[in-house]
């Protein structure tokens, strides 16, 4: 009995020891353990006191880096407008800019004439033909006709040259006869081997000669105002041409000229069964008086 009531009885509450550790709050104390003593660093350098200083925010020298301005060019600097120099006719004053328009409209206007010109001339009959074309040649003849030969569907199978003789008077009062010049030759030398050749040397003694046999008979008689036209102008050709060749010698005058064509048939190749004459035909014109317009460039 004893010893039960002895167990009954209740054992003195233990008090819990108190912790040593201090209570966590939501700010800890920063731990001056681990920021180095400058007062013993050998390594530690102080920051500059710029508020001692002058003003560094305008003084150069203080940043001398804030006294260059970047390149426009290096990496990250900012775009710089510039005006671009202006070229051509823009860069010109405004008086010359109205001037040059005006230039340009002039040729504007001339080239669509010359078109429209000779388009109405290679056209086939039309309305504006019959009514203006008297107009038409006198634009388009002779330095502008257009021969369509090439695309005939027979086309020319002939060699035609075109030869000039004169009759000179010497300084000494002697006249005498030249041989024939072969100007078609003469040409042909010249485009030989020449890979922008004139538009003289391959097609004014030509077109001339087509523009002659184009308005004349087998008589070598004119038919109206155009024969006597190329007649005028196929002699002041042959004319400065022999000028040009020194036909007259030095001290001589050319008087006269006359000119004849040598046709003559294209060889058929090796090929071919034709048989065709290798004979030249001539076609003789009768003796032109040469004049001082003739040989000065111009014509009567």
């Amino acid at each position: 009995m004893g010893h039960a009531e002895q167990d009954a009885r209740p054992e003195p509450a233990v008090q819990a020891e108190p912790d040593a550790r201090p209570e966590q709050s939501g700010h800890p104390e920063p731990d001056h353990r681990a920021e180095p003593d400058h007062r013993t660093d050998p390594h530690y350098r102080a920051e500059p006191d710029h508020r001692a200083d002058p003003d560094h925010r305008t003084d150069p020298d203080s940043h001398p880096e804030a006294a260059v301005p970047p390149r426009s060019d290096a990496p990250g600097a900012p775009e710089v407008p510039y005006a671009e120099a202006r070229t051509g006719v823009a860069a010109l004053s405004p008086r010359y800019q109205v001037g040059a328009a005006l230039a340009l409209a002039v040729v504007a206007v001339a080239v669509c004439v010359h078109l429209g010109m000779v388009f109405l001339h290679v056209a086939p009959s039309n309305t504006l033909t019959k009514a203006h074309g008297e107009a038409i040649d006198e634009w388009v003849y002779p330095e502008f006709e257009q021969n369509w030969k090439l695309f005939a569907p027979n086309p020319l199978q002939q060699n035609i040259a075109v030869q000039v003789r004169a009759e000179v008077q010497a300084a000494n009062g002697e006249v005498r006869t030249t041989g024939w010049y072969d100007l078609s030759a003469e040409d042909g030398r010249a485009i030989d081997g020449n890979l922008v050749p004139s538009h003289t040397q391959q097609n004014e003694l030509r077109r001339a000669w087509d523009f002659f046999v184009a308005t004349h008979d087998s008589n070598n008689r004119p038919s109206g105002l155009r024969g006597a036209l190329s007649e005028s102008y196929l002699r002041r050709i042959v004319a400065l041409r022999l000028d040009r060749d020194d036909a007259a010698g030095k001290g001589g005058v050319v008087d006269r000229v006359q000119v004849r064509s040598s046709t003559t048939n294209v060889t058929p190749p090796s090929w071919s069964a034709e048989k065709i004459s290798d004979k030249p035909l001539y076609r003789v014109l009768p003796w032109w008086q040469v004049t001082a317009a003739d040989t000065d460039g111009g014509a009567e």
